[in-house]
C-alpha cells in the first residue's frame, strides 16, 4: 500500500534506489506546476488528493512549499552498547526476530522486534500497527529512532520512527553510508490532518527534491544578501544537514515570501499609476466653510490626512489610499471632507460599508453634516424596499452621495450610480469585502479615486506588507474631550461583585455589552471554561433579574440583528449579550460598560476594538476583562495601561506573531508560511530591493516571468 511504503536509500542525498511505489517513475521528468496526483499510486489517489486539498496542496509546487512546523532531533546515532535510558537516539542494526501478538484487550495488538547492531541488542515495541508484519522480518536492516527506556532488565524503544535500509554493511559500523529520511537526522514534522501523516509527506517531498528547480532571484542579490540558492534552501528546510543550514534556509525562503508579496503590491501600484482618473479641483474656500460648520475642532492628524487626500484627488492617476485610525479618531469626518470636495466639483461619490447598521449610521451622520450644503444623500441596502428605492430614485435623481452595503454592486444600484460622474469610492472596513466585490465598484474609465478606511490598528510592518500597493494615512490622536475608557482585568473571585456593580450602573442609566467568543458550547470549549454566548445569555438572566437582556450573534438573520441593534441604540435593551459581531462600527452612545468573557482568546488589538464600543460620549465608560488564564493576565494588563490601538497592535505582533493581526483583520488576508513580518528593518529592506527590480524589470527576465505568473494566478482567483 502506498501509505506504508518506505524508501530504501543509500549514498548521497536524493539518490532514490527504489522505484517510487509503482514501476519506474522518472521524477526528473516532472515540473513543479504538475498535479500532485502524478506521484500518488492510483489505488489511493482519490483519498490522498482529498486529504492534500484540505491543506491547500494541489500541485507539486504546493507540496514542496509545504514547510515543517518543527523537527525531531534524531541526529544522535548510537551503538546499542552505549545507550542510556531517556536518550533520544537513532539505532541502526539487523532485525533478528519479529512477532505479532494479540492481547486480552480486544483490538489491541503488539508488534515486537529485536535489533542487533553487533554491540548489543535492543527490543522494540509497536502498538496496533498490523501492517508491520508485511514489512519487517528477520534479516532486514532497520533504522529506528525514539527515546530509550528500561522495561524490566531490557532496553526498549516504544513506537519508534523506523525505516528499512538497503546497505552494504551490517549494523552500527555502516552508519556513515546511510542517508535517511525518518531517522538519523533532524526529522521534519509537518502540519497534519487525519489520514495525512508526516511520514507520508516526508517520502513524497524527499523524492520531489530531485525535480529541477530553477533559481529566479538575481545572483547579485543572493550574493549581496548571503542567501542560499533556492534548491539548497528547499532541501535544507525539509531535511536540514545542520541547525545552521536550517537557519540559512529559513532566511532565503522568508526573503522569497516577503519579496513576492512586495513585488505583487508594487506591480499593482504601478498599474494603477498608469490608469487615468478625473482631476478633482479643490475649492479650499468651500472646504473651509464645511470645516467651520463642525461642532468640534479637527485634530492635527485629521488635518494632515485631509491634506494628503485632497492632494491625491487633484492628480491625473487614481488615488489608492488607506485611512486607518482608532475607533472614535474621526475617520468619517475625513471621508466626508473628501466626498464634499468631489461633490462640489459636480461629481458623484459612493460609500460602501459592510453592514446594514453601519450604513444606516453613516447615512444619518453624513446627511446631517452635508444636507445644509445642498448635498443629496441616498441609502441603498438590502433592507431598502423597492417602494422606498423608487421614491429615492424619483426624488433624488442621481444623488451626489450614495451610502450602502454590497447592494451598491448589484443591478438596482445602476439607477442611482452615474458611472460617468462617479469619481470617488470610499470603502469602510475594506478588508471585509472580497477583491471581486471591491472591483465591481472601482472599475471604470476613467478610474475613480479610492479611499479605504479601517479601525483595525495595523503595525507598520504589517501595513508595509499588506498595503504595499496603497498610500497610508494614520490618525494617531483623538478628539479633545474624549474620556479614556477605564479598563480592569477582573479575577473570577470578583465576578459576583462585578455583576452587582454592573446592575447598579444600569439602574443609573448605563447600557452594557457582554461579549463571548463562541456561539455554542462544545465539549472542548466547556472543558476550557469558555462561556458560549447562548449559554451565557440564559445564565445572565438569573443574575440580572428585572433588567432587559437581549442576544445577538453572527448566525442570526441580518434583519434580526439589525432590529436588535436598533433597539439597543433606542435604549430598549439594558444588556446586550453578543459575539464579536458588534466589534466594528456600532455607535451606541448609551453603552458605557463592555464586559469581555474569555479575554485571553482575543488579541490586544481586537480587545481594543471591542472596547471602542463604549466611551463614545463625554461620560466615563468601563471595560471589564474576564479571563480564567492567569498566565494571560500579564498581557491583558497592558490594556489597563494604554488606550492607543497602534501601540497595542505592535505589542501583539511581537508577543503573538502575525496570526494575531490576521485574526483581527478577518478572512481574506494572506497567510505567510514562513516569513516573520514583525521586523520592520528587514521588511523595508526587502521592499527596497523589490522596488529596484520592479523599476528595471526588463533586466531581470526570470523575475518578470515569476511576477507575470503570480498576476495570472491572481486574476484567475478573482
Amino acid at each position: 500500500m502506498d501509505n506504508y511504503y518506505d524508501y530504501r536509500l543509500i549514498g548521497n542525498f536524493g539518490h532514490v534506489i527504489a522505484s517510487v511505489i509503482f514501476g519506474s517513475l522518472n521524477i526528473m521528468a516532472f515540473k513543479l506546476t504538475d498535479s500532485v496526483k502524478n506521484i500518488i499510486h492510483p489505488s489511493v489517489q482519490k483519498r490522498y488528493l482529498q486529504l492534500l486539498d484540505k491543506v491547500g496542496i494541489k500541485t507539486l509546487e504546493d507540496l514542496i512549499n509545504y514547510y515543517p512546523v518543527r523537527y525531531e532531533d534524531y541526529s544522535l546515532i548510537s551503538p546499542i552498547s552505549n545507550l542510556q535510558p531517556g536518550e533520544k537516539v537513532t539505532v541502526i542494526g539487523k532485525v533478528t526476530s519479529f512477532s505479532h501478538k494479540f492481547t486480552k484487550k480486544r483490538g489491541f495488538t503488539i508488534q515486537q522486534a529485536e535489533l542487533d547492531d553487533g554491540t548489543g541488542k535492543l527490543k522494540i515495541n509497536w502498538f496496533n500497527q498490523l501492517f508491520l508484519k508485511n514489512i519487517i522480518s528477520p534479516g532486514i536492516n532497520l533504522s529506528v529512532a525514539g527515546t530509550v527506556e528500561w522495561q524490566g532488565k531490557f532496553l526498549v524503544m516504544q513506537n519508534p520512527e523506523y525505516e528499512i535500509l538497503k546497505v552494504p554493511a551490517f549494523g552500527y559500523e555502516g552508519r556513515d553510508l546511510i542517508d535517511t529520511i525518518h531517522t538519523g537526522r533532524l526529522v521534519p514534522v509537518y502540519p497534519e490532518t487525519k489520514g495525512l501523516t508526516s511520514k507520508w509527506l516526508r517520502g513524497k517531498i524527499f523524492s520531489l527534491l530531485e525535480i529541477p528547480i530553477e533559481e529566479w532571484l538575481p545572483s547579485q542579490i543572493t550574493i549581496a544578501e548571503s542567501l542560499l540558492d533556492l534548491k539548497t534552501a528547499l532541501r535544507e528546510i525539509h531535511f536540514p544537514s545542520s541547525p545552521d543550514l536550517l537557519a540559512k534556509a529559513r532566511d532565503r525562503l522568508e526573503f522569497d515570501e516577503i519579496f513576492k508579496f512586495q513585488a505583487n503590491g508594487l506591480i499593482r501600484r504601478k498599474q494603477l499609476e498608469e490608469k487615468t482618473a478625473r482631476v478633482i479641483p479643490i475649492d479650499k474656500k468651500k472646504i473651509d466653510e464645511l470645516i467651520s460648520s463642525l461642532p468640534f475642532k479637527l485634530t492635527p492628524g485629521q488635518i494632515t490626512a485631509i491634506d494628503q487626500i485632497l492632494n491625491d484627488l487633484n492628480q491625473t492617476h487614481p488615488m489608492n489610499r488607506l485611512l486607518q485610525g482608532d475607533v472614535g479618531s474621526g475617520k468619517t469626518i475625513v471621508a466626508a471632507v473628501a466626498a464634499f470636495s468631489a461633490i462640489k466639483a459636480g461629481l458623484q461619490v459612493a460609500f460602501m460599508v459592510p453592514t446594514q447598521v453601519l450604513a444606516d449610521q453613516h447615512a444619518e451622520t453624513l446627511t446631517k453634516l452635508l444636507m445644509p450644503f445642498g448635498i443629496k444623500v441616498a441609502l441603498l441596502t438590502g433592507a431598502v424596499s423597492n417602494s422606498v428605492f423608487s421614491i429615492q430614485y424619483s426624488v433624488l435623481n442621481k444623488p451626489n452621495l450614495i451610502i450602502g452595503t454590497q447592494a451598491l454592486i448589484h443591478n438596482r444600484a445602476d439607477k442611482l450610480i452615474d458611472r460617468k460622474r462617479l469619481s470617488l469610492v470610499i470603502i469602510d472596513e475594506q478588508h471585509r469585502f472580497g477583491v471581486e466585490q471591491r472591483g465591481k465598484l472601482v472599475n471604470g474609465e476613467p478610474a475613480p479615486h479610492v479611499l479605504s478606511m479601517t479601525a483595525t490598528p495595523i503595525p507598520r510592518t504589517v501595513a508595509l506588507t499588506l498595503y504595499s500597493d496603497l498610500d497610508v494615512s494614520t490618525l494617531t490622536d483623538m478628539p479633545k474631550g474624549r474620556i479614556p475608557v477605564k479598563t480592569w482585568v477582573i479575577p473570577e473571585t470578583k465576578r459576583l461583585s462585578a455583576y452587582r456593580w454592573i446592575s447598579d450602573q444600569v439602574k443609573q442609566g448605563s447600557q452594557v455589552f457582554i461579549i463571548c467568543p463562541f456561539v455554542e458550547d462544545s465539549a472542548l470549549e466547556t472543558l476550557k471554561s469558555v462561556r458560549a454566548v447562548t449559554t451565557e445569555f440564559e445564565r445572565l438572566k438569573v443574575f440580572f433579574p428585572g433588567l432587559r437582556l437581549s442576544l445577538v450573534h453572527g448566525r442570526m438573520k441580518p434583519k434580526e440583528k439589525t432590529q436588535i441593534l436598533s433597539d439597543m441604540k433606542a435604549g430598549k435593551i439594558d444588556i446586550l449579550v453578543a459575539t464579536p459581531v458588534v466589534e466594528v462600527g456600532i455607535d451606541i452612545p448609551g453603552a458605557k460598560i463592555i464586559v469581555i468573557e474569555g479575554a485571553e482568546r482575543f488579541g490586544l488589538a481586537q480587545l481594543h476594538q471591542l472596547r471602542g464600543r463604549v466611551g463614545r460620549n463625554d461620560s466615563q465608560s468601563y471595560c471589564l476583562l474576564f479571563s480564567t488564564d492567569n498566565l494571560a493576565n500579564s498581557r491583558l494588563n497592558i490594556l489597563e495601561r494604554t488606550g492607543k490601538g497602534l501601540e497595542l497592535a505592535e505589542m501583539d505582533l511581537k508577543m503573538r506573531g502575525p496570526g494575531s493581526v490576521w485574526t483581527t483583520l478577518q478572512h481574506g488576508w494572506p497567510e505567510f508560511k514562513i516569513a516573520d513580518i514583525s521586523d520592520y528593518k528587514k521588511v523595508n529592506k526587502i521592499r527596497q530591493i523589490a522596488q529596484e527590480i520592479i523599476n528595471n524589470l526588463d533586466k531581470y527576465p526570470k523575475v518578470k516571468v515569476l511576477i507575470n505568473s503570480m498576476l495570472e494566478k491572481q486574476m484567475a482567483l478573482n
